[in-house]
């Protein structure tokens, strides 16, 4: 009898790790993919930006590396708010496995990198 109810514990561990894994997030699960949209204003090429949470659970307040960052175009703040320690994506909403996307307009593309992030697994 205690054997049997060793294994079962043991199993119902195992589980309770493996499913604790699964939820495992990372910053590095935030993807951010640019590329040109093939229109020019004032002469510059226009950028379609695309970031991607690529985890099951919702990363928020998700700031970017923009140092130096530039547009021609506006870009809705809501969408990404500039400030001289980094960008904040979605108003620091939720990024859920809907992509958020924008589009900006300069010579070259900015090296838009994910530097931080709040990780929320239900």
């Amino acid at each position: 009898m205690a054997d049997s109810t060793i294994k079962i514990l043991s199993i119902v561990l195992f589980l309770c790790f493996v499913s604790q894994g699964y939820s495992q997030c990372f910053l590095s699960d935030l993807s951010v993919s640019q590329i040109q949209t093939g229109v020019k204003m004032q002469g510059k090429p226009e950028w379609n930006v695309t970031i991607t949470n690529n985890c099951s659970c919702v990363q928020k307040n998700v700031i970017l590396s923009c140092n130096g960052f530039q547009s021609v175009e506006q870009i809705d703040p809501s969408l990404l708010k500039i400030s001289p320690n980094g960008c904040l994506v979605n108003d620091g909403q939720p990024i859920y496995t809907d992509a958020i996307k924008f589009k900006y307009v300069w010579n070259q593309s900015f090296p838009l990198n994910p530097i931080s992030s709040e990780i929320a697994c239900s």
